[in-house]
């Protein structure tokens, strides 16, 4: 019979199986290439799984379709890359620099944005990407330093501004990002195919590290009010980027890809994993050994401390009003923390989560959670996330730790360091969003 932390543990790995490329990989290319490929076929990209995703393609490749004419390069995340790649690689992996764009990620861009620019009439370009590529490919438009890039990030994640809304600056002065990638390759004649790993809510390809091959509704003007809304135009190092979103309004730079435009027939973008095909897989686990699952969806956002005091109180009123004995609540989605400056902080937006819910649940009898980023780091440090079960909360009991003092401090790993209670996969080498369970075991 399976414990509380083994079935946590168990159901984050039903999750990281179905994202994992080398797993999802082999049937998608057998479906999307029936007749296989022949001739010269790019391979680019960037992502926490690109490197995954490129072994996985190679392997195909070399399986499959003799006649194919497979080469490029790929940008991980550093540590990132697969630990006994095939050999002989045609796709060359750099590792770079995330959340914090470096010299490494820029170079390697730049390459990428050469080889793209080098295809010949009827040359495949496949695109791989996945979460982290934002970062990965910071090559931006003219004027605009790598500094600046780094601080705008910094800036961003301090103040807990959503993905959706960083992404939307980072298109508008980015040199790959909002579809320009692809409006490169097709301006030689050739077809692009990108194969995506979301990690957003709503697995929209053009959200997914900035979409570079996927047309954007976002405008200048959007980026501008973004930006304007958590004040970056009063920070020193910013200026250049507030003057380009600027002077794009004024239509002096050109716009990101649109959907109306022509070539968006030459370009195809297919989402082929995502977090709600893992949220699917660790509910159907759950179900075999007894549950009642309530899926609460894909799609959670806000602040981690508010989003775990909400589930506290559905939980709650779930267990007035059930009788069922064992009930299990999963979600994903991506929560927030803001920090103020002054503060440093420790841990992340899912072992913050977890913490708060701790909190809020102290009365409840047979709970257990587990909390945890699927890409294998939880915010600032190397853990995944975190998880209580009923041991963990006999020992915070003995301890005397006072979880205020952490969560007011952002201090959420170091309170599960001090329970053991950390989760550590290591780069997992995908990446589809956050994923929560909580489980009652009235019986416990």
């Amino acid at each position: 019979m399976l414990t509380a932390n083994q079935i946590l543990h168990e159901a984050f790995q039903k999750v990281l199986a179905v994202a994992d490329p080398q797993k999802s990989m082999p049937a998608l290319l057998a479906e999307i290439f029936p007749n296989g490929i022949r001739g010269n076929c790019l391979v680019v990209g960037a992502g926490k799984a690109s490197a995954s995703m490129g072994d996985a393609f190679e392997k195909f490749a070399q399986n499959n379709w003799p006649h194919a004419n497979i080469y490029g390069q790929l940008v991980t995340r550093y540590g990132h890359d697969v630990q006994n790649p095939i050999p002989h690689r045609k796709i060359t992996i750099i590792e770079a620099s995330h959340p914090y764009p470096d010299d490494a990620g820029l170079k390697a861009s730049i390459a990428i944005m050469q080889l793209v620019g080098n295809l010949q009439e009827n040359d495949l370009c496949v695109v791989l990407i996945s979460g982290g590529g934002s970062s990965l490919l910071p090559f931006t438009a003219q004027d605009i330093s790598i500094e600046a890039l780094q601080k705008l990030t910094q800036e961003l994640l301090r103040c807990g501004a959503p993905i959706e809304e960083i992404n939307i600056i980072r298109k508008h002065i980015s040199a790959i990002q909002g579809g320009r990638l692809a409006q490169l390759a097709t301006s030689r004649n050739a077809r692009v195919m990108a194969l995506i790993i979301s990690d957003v809510v709503g697995d929209r390809a053009s959200d997914i590290a900035s979409g570079p091959c996927a047309p954007d509704p976002s405008t200048y003007d959007d980026a501008i009010q973004i930006f304007e809304k958590y004040q970056l135009q009063t920070q020193v190092g910013l200026t250049a980027v507030h003057q380009y979103l600027l002077q794009g309004r004024q239509g002096l730079h050109s716009e990101t890809l649109k959907a109306e435009d022509d070539i968006c027939e030459q370009i195809k973008n297919i989402v082929f994993a995502t977090a709600q095909k893992g949220l699917e897989a660790a509910s159907a686990f759950c179900r075999t050994l007894g549950y009642e699952v309530h899926l609460l969806g894909d799609s959670i956002s806000g602040e981690s401390q508010e989003i775990a005091k909400n589930h506290a109180a559905l939980i709650r009123e779930h267990l007035i009003n059930s009788s069922a004995n064992k009930i299990a609540w999963i979600s994903g989605g991506e929560t927030t923390v803001t920090i103020p400056p002054e503060m440093i902080g420790r841990g992340g937006r899912c072992s913050e989560y977890l913490l708060a819910l701790m909190e809020e649940t102290l009365d409840i009898q047979g709970i257990s959670a587990l909390a945890a980023d699927t890409d294998g780091i939880d915010g600032s440090e190397n853990n995944a996330g975190a998880y209580f079960d009923r041991d963990v909360r006999d020992m915070y009991l003995a301890k005397g730790l006072k979880i205020q003092h952490y969560l007011v401090n952002h201090l959420a790993y170091d309170f599960f360091e001090k329970l053991h209670a950390l989760v550590f996969t290591g780069p997992t080498l995908t990446n589809v969003n956050d994923f929560r369970i909580v489980l009652i075991d009235r019986h416990e």
